[in-house]
């Protein structure tokens, strides 16, 4: 009975420990390609707004991270720089900065979500017609699937 016990307690948590990793990898295995260098540099010169992306936020830590520069005009968000891999990113506009979970949560409502984030070394996202990015201060990436804050930069 002992043995059994033991097997079925072994078993489970490797199931676990593999469900995890599958979890984390997978968006790793089935990024796109990213825009390219010379892409994000051409996108990026049509810039209003540059601003750094840096891990030491409150609402980051290993597993949830960003860093480089973006890059935001009246068209495009550009990241140049790399993300810590994970599902279902979006991008958004806040009116005040936010460096973690709760932060967010509490202003999501005012916020605008701009579009997909779906690779981990730069990317492009067009800005939707309508928003001005004048009306916000602070770039922020999240993840929805976990409700994760991944990193933030305040542009103005």
């Amino acid at each position: 009975m002992f043995r059994w016990l033991l097997l079925l307690c072994s078993h489970g948590a490797m199931l676990a420990v593999g469900f995890a990793l599958g979890v984390y990898f997978l968006p790793i295995l089935t990024a796109p390609k990213g825009p390219g260098e010379a892409a994000l540099v051409a996108a990026a010169e049509q810039a209003k707004y540059d601003v750094t992306l840096t891990r030491d936020l409150k609402g980051s830590d290993f597993l949830h991270w960003g860093e480089g520069t973006i890059s935001l005009s009246p068209a495009q968000i550009v990241h140049k720089g790399e993300l810590a891999p994970g599902p279902d990113y979006k991008l958004y506009l806040v009116k005040e900065f936010v460096e973690d979970e709760a932060g967010f949560q509490a202003v999501k409502d005012t916020a605008v979500q701009l579009g997909d984030v779906k690779t981990f070394d730069g990317f492009i996202v067009d800005v939707p017609k309508g928003v001005n990015i004048d009306d916000y201060s602070t770039v922020l990436v999240w993840c929805e699937a976990f409700g994760e804050f991944i990193t933030a930069a305040r542009y103005r």
